[in-house]
């Protein structure tokens, strides 16, 4: 079996049309910081934890070689957001010819939904799309930014897209097979927030 599935390709061509999010409040205690050494198992816990209810599979028959491969191209950048030190999501950048940046993933742990974090991280994480060529000497400065996103996403990824700033250029349907969600194990979910700090 197979459903139709909306594919949104959303960009920004100059840096000026970033709308930042609002910052989460202090009490949350959120932090983005760089994952500056290449870690597979690490990466690959980020995919899953964030990619399991939303069907994220295209990477989950990665062996470890591939994902070593992919996270030491030069231009590929992984930051993650904590909250009070715990991971609760991550922008993932790789960084294309021409002074291209793609937003290959996005999102947030389920515990971490609705609490303001996800805005901030997008826009912080675009900010550093737009940078990518201060860290990474000989790459051209950034001239576009962009990323796909889809109807089988979180129900309110698009439209945080576009308060950042972004624009849809282009949009196709596509059938894709019916997988089931993985989850990072059967039976995760959010942690009731009188649970966390």
């Amino acid at each position: 079996m197979s459903h139709p599935v909306t594919i949104w390709h959303l960009e920004q061509t100059s840096r000026a049309a970033l709308s930042p999010g609002a910052e989460p409040a202090a009490e949350q205690d959120v932090r983005i910081v760089r994952s500056e050494v290449p870690s597979p198992e690490f990466s690959r816990f980020l995919y899953t934890a964030v990619g399991g209810d939303v069907l994220w599979t295209d990477r989950l028959a990665w062996s470890y070689a591939r994902w070593a491969e992919h996270l030491a191209q030069p231009g590929t950048e992984t930051w993650v957001a904590y909250a009070h030190g715990t991971p609760a999501g991550f922008i993932e950048l790789q960084g294309q010819p021409d002074g291209v940046v793609e937003i290959v993933y996005f999102g947030l742990l389920p515990a971490f939904r609705g609490r303001r974090i996800g805005g901030h991280l997008l826009g912080y994480g675009t900010a550093r799309a737009w940078d990518l060529a201060e860290r990474w000497p000989g790459r051209p400065a950034t001239a576009r930014v962009w990323l796909h996103t889809c109807s089988d996403d979180g129900p309110h990824a698009r439209a945080n897209y576009e308060r950042r700033g972004f624009r849809l250029f282009r949009t196709e349907v596509t059938e894709e097979p019916e997988v089931e969600a993985t989850g990072p194990w059967p039976g995760a979910g959010p942690v009731p927030a009188a649970a966390t700090p």
